[in-house]
């Protein structure tokens, strides 16, 4: 919602306006690149924090820098099994899902 002192525009709004309300086909596309690019981030991250280059990370995985790149720039598709051995093999962490519906 806009207000007439300051315009600004509620994010719901924004997103309503630029992708479609929530179900719609556009609005569901973004919200899986998004989800697709939080991953990367988060990945990325915690790639960085335990101080490893793409290289270290791919070499404990079993899978190559340009793999690593590519998922934590949001340039591909990653199975499950992948991305959970990337956080338990290579970043020693634990992988947590939630559903919403």
């Amino acid at each position: 919602m806009k207000t007439k002192q300051n315009n600004i525009i509620d994010w719901d709004d924004h997103l309503n306006g630029k992708y479609g309300k929530k179900g719609t086909d556009t609005r569901e596309k973004f919200e899986e690149s998004l989800e697709a690019f939080t991953i990367g981030v988060v990945i990325q991250e915690a790639r960085k924090q335990k101080k490893m280059t793409q290289e270290e990370l791919a070499n404990k995985v079993g899978t190559t820098k340009n793999y690593i790149s590519r998922i934590e720039n949001d340039a591909s598709d990653i199975r499950l099994s992948t991305l959970m051995r990337i956080i338990r093999e290579g970043l020693g962490g634990h992988l947590k899902l939630s559903l919403e519906m």
